[in-house]
């Protein structure tokens, strides 16, 4: 082989090795590379949650859906109650289709009652595990262990939490309204099975009206709730609700059974 095909050999190889760093992407501005979230997963011919650029509604009221966050997304709520309480959820997408959180409930924080009392951390997670279609709804297992109401007395909530629940979301025929059933067991000793049918309508992606039938296992312990969810931005909402409608009693502690105004303040955004 003579000296020149050898040289002009090397370096058309030379060349095609040096091919995929031309290709690259360019850096970004700041100097380092560009970190690019995946995207979450979704079938083409699937349901989407929210539409446009809102985050999904992983829940309503009270009541979970089988949407969840983004790979790569958080979420805060805050949640205002009766008698100054306020509630504080923190959600992560950690893998695709996966979400995990905490929340912790301090009662009688805001006001001039001095009798503040911070509640025990309490953990969620969602596994959305089939996205549906036009057909099937898409489906969702999960644990929320938080309740509402601590009885300081009896050491647990009036309103027990949701424990292991299964829902479901499905459109109805027209753009926008959804329902999302689901069904939960609260307290493993007992085994009850509790049913949830939770209904939402969204309105150009500006207003989401939410209701409730929740708890439902008698009648006189289900509970109905129902209230609106304003998107101020597409990261930033805000819920104002009432639960319990037409309920009336006490509890065993002398907490009234209802209804019950709360203000929820949500924010979702992407790492």
């Amino acid at each position: 082989m003579s000296m020149t095909y050898r040289r002009a050999l090397l370096l058309l190889l030379a060349a095609f090795l040096s091919l995929p760093a031309f290709a690259a992407d360019p850096p970004s501005s700041g100097g380092g590379s560009m970190v690019k979230i995946k995207p979450k997963k979704s079938s083409s011919d699937g349901p989407i949650e929210g539409g446009g650029l809102l985050a999904p509604d992983a829940d309503l009221i009270d009541a979970p859906t089988s949407a969840v966050l983004d790979y790569g997304g958080y979420s805060s709520r805050t949640r205002f109650y009766s008698r100054g309480g306020l509630l504080q959820y923190v959600s992560f997408g950690v893998y695709q289709g996966v979400n995990i959180g905490g929340s912790m409930a301090v009662d009688s924080l805001i006001g001039s009652d001095h009798g503040v009392r911070v509640r025990a951390p309490n953990a969620q997670v969602k596994w959305r595990f089939y996205d549906g279609d036009h057909w099937l709804p898409s489906l969702a297992v999960g644990y929320d262990g938080q309740g509402n109401d601590y009885d300081s007395v009896a050491r647990r909530y009036n309103n027990r939490q949701r424990g292991f629940f299964v829902g479901a979301t499905q459109e109805l025929g027209v753009p926008g309204l959804q329902a999302h059933p689901s069904l939960n067991i609260s307290d493993f000793d007992s085994n009850a099975i509790f049913a949830s049918i939770p209904f939402s309508y969204n309105i150009k992606d500006k207003v989401l009206l939410m209701m409730e039938w929740d708890n439902i296992q008698n009648f006189f312990d289900s509970r109905i709730n129902a209230g609106f969810r304003v998107f101020i931005t597409s990261h930033f909402a805000a819920d104002f609700d009432i639960r319990a409608i037409g309920q009336g009693g006490y509890y065993a502690n002398g907490d009234s059974r209802g209804p019950e105004r709360i203000i929820q303040l949500r924010y979702s955004a992407n790492f």
